[in-house]
This record gives structure tokens, C-alpha cells and sequence, in this order.
């Protein structure tokens, strides 16, 4: 079986993205970036909810388009809908036993994408084994929430850090 990693950029204060889906203050060069794209070359399977499949459509993706083409990626969404073929898979419901079924048949790691509220759900269904956080010295305010609303008491073990130059620090956690 394997596991589902939410790797993650966030701020100081618990966001993954500012108001209205703003990303502009995160890192999007430099070595902090650079070691997140190695990390997505170890994925098999991302999976991810509706508003972040659709937050891809700013940046260019077309509905149905795969964003992680050496992926097999499936967004979580009763109400997505895409024309005509599609590279990607659409899932209309969110059951544990579905997800723990792809954990068990993925042919390696998966990447939980986000966002906040999709993934706060897999939290509080105990099926996020491991947390990757590029903690970023921003201070957002407001936005999405790492996990959404969910309230959840989970107790995360550090298993690594790395620091970097920037300030920016990969903080790594087992479940």
C-alpha cells in the first residue's frame, strides 16, 4: 500500500493560498522550488478536489487536461465537468473506501494536491499518511486554510526539516 503525501506550500500563518486563490507571494523559483518539482517526479497519482483542478484554468489548463501528464490524476468532484475526452479521471463521490482502494493499487506514492477543504476531509477520514509543508516566511491573513474548516485532533510526528536560504523551511511529518 501506498502512502498519500500532501505536499503543500504554506504560510506562516496556515494558508495555502491567499484571498481569491492568491498565490503571488509563495516562492515560485529558487531551490525550494526546484526540490518540489524533483519530489513530484516520485508521484504516480495525484488526486485532488474540484477547486483546485479549476484553479489550474488561470495558469492555462484546458478542461480535461491532465496538469501532471506522467501522472494518473483524479479530481474528487460530484460537479466537474469536462467536454469531450479527458486526461484525467473524474470521481463523483469521496469514500474512504475508494481512496484506501487507490492507495492499495497505485503503483506508487500518491500526491494529495489540495486543496484546503478536500484534504481537510481525507484528514479527518485517516487517510493522509504523510504531510510535506514548504513553510514560507509570509504572513497571508486570510485565504484557504491548510485543511479547510475541518476540525480535527491529529498528532503529526516531524520525521524531517530542511532550511533554506530563503527562510523557507520543508518541514516533513508521518501521521
Amino acid at each position: 500500500m501506498h502512502p498519500i503525501i500532501y505536499d503543500v506550500a504554506v504560510s506562516l500563518d496556515g494558508f495555502i493560498s491567499g484571498p481569491f486563490g492568491n498565490i503571488s507571494k509563495f516562492a515560485h523559483e529558487g531551490q525550494v522550488v526546484d526540490d518540489y518539482f524533483a519530489r513530484i517526479g516520485e508521484y504516480t497519482t495525484a488526486i485532488m478536489g474540484r477547486a483546485t483542478y479549476e484553479f489550474g484554468y488561470r495558469f492555462g489548463l484546458e478542461p480535461g487536461q491532465n496538469p501532471y501528464g506522467h501522472m494518473r490524476t483524479i479530481v474528487f468532484s460530484s460537479g466537474l465537468h469536462c467536454p469531450g475526452e479527458k486526461d484525467i479521471e473524474i470521481e463523483r463521490t469521496t469514500t474512504k473506501e475508494a481512496l484506501q482502494e487507490l492507495k492499495s493499487n497505485a503503483p506508487g506514492p500518491v500526491y494529495l494536491c489540495g486543496g484546503g477543504s478536500f484534504a481537510g476531509s481525507l484528514l479527518k477520514m485517516n487517510l493522509i499518511d504523510r504531510l510535506r509543508l514548504k513553510r514560507s516566511p509570509i504572513v497571508l491573513g486570510s485565504g484557504v486554510r491548510l485543511f479547510g474548516d475541518t476540525e480535527c485532533n491529529t498528532q503529526f510526528k516531524c520525521i524531517g526539516t530542511k532550511s533554506y536560504e530563503t527562510g523557507h523551511i520543508l518541514e516533513e511529518f508521518q501521521i
